[in-house]
């Protein structure tokens, strides 16, 4: 009897489906940014979707800064080009504007997580490359007082759903952050930053064979000049990473970026 509860049994599905159509009737689906009604759940609605600006043409093979014009495939921007970060690659979903601020920041600040399925899906589209040669997921990870005080990792969360997505192993606890570094926000210029950073994170201790000759995917919510992952990524470069790729939900771009 129990396993036509089972969902891959026809009955089981029947059963689910008809369970969400009950929780849609007395839950309507809303957009995940404005909140207006929508047909389905963990979407965005028409309106929203126009404003929302999807970073999918060309860009830094190694930070994935945009470019206006595509220059050609393996071009890095001339700050890649000057000073290359500590990581071999990255990508971004959105760009970081008024519109994607607004719903990051509900995450982040409003306990918005019915966001997380949605923030997850794009996550895998736009790293689907950097997902297939991942050999482990982890995500940025807060000083624990900042994550007592928040109560949860916007970056975890979401590195979990993608990784569940993806098939793919995550581990939320591989990095730690031991310095509680004031926000990234605060910080007066990219120099800045990294300075915040320098020596905040590390692999957990005993956790080196995790990492070593592993590639390894890490998931954030926003990449502003690339510091806190460049950090990272050194960390885990460090406890023998063989290669470290970058996937955050948006990206601040200030100015149009030049190629070398």
């Amino acid at each position: 009897m129990a396993a036509i509860f089972d969902s891959g049994h026809p009955a089981g599905r029947a059963i689910g489906r008809f369970s969400r159509t009950l929780l849609d009737l007395a839950y309507p689906p809303l957009c995940a940014i404005c909140r207006a009604p929508i047909s389905q759940a963990h979407a965005l609605c028409a309106n929203c979707w126009t404003k929302i600006a999807f970073l999918d043409g060309p860009g830094c093979a190694r930070c994935g800064l945009p470019f206006e014009l595509d220059p050609g495939p393996d071009t890095l921007c001339a700050a890649c080009h000057a000073d290359p970060p500590a990581f071999d690659e990255a990508a971004s979903v959105l760009r970081y504007d008024d519109t994607s601020k607004k719903a990051i920041l509900a995450l982040k600040r409003a306990d918005r997580l019915d966001l997380v399925p949605a923030f997850a899906r794009w996550l895998a589209r736009t790293g689907r490359d950097m997902l297939a040669e991942a050999d482990l997921i982890v995500p940025v990870p807060l000083h624990r007082r900042r994550l007592w005080l928040r109560r949860f990792n916007q970056s975890a969360l979401m590195a979990q759903k993608l990784a569940k997505l993806a098939g793919k192993p995550a581990d939320p606890l591989l990095l730690e952050r031991i310095r509680p570094t004031p926000s990234q926000g605060e910080m007066p210029s990219a120099k800045a930053r990294r300075r915040n950073v320098r020596g905040a994170f590390r692999v957990a201790p005993g956790r080196r064979d995790a990492v070593k000759g592993k590639t390894v995917l890490v998931v954030d919510d926003v990449f502003t000049t690339g510091a806190t992952v460049s950090a990272c990524a050194r960390a885990l470069k460090r406890a023998g990473a063989r290669k470290v790729t970058i996937l955050t939900l948006a990206r601040v771009v200030r100015a149009a970026a030049s190629a070398i």
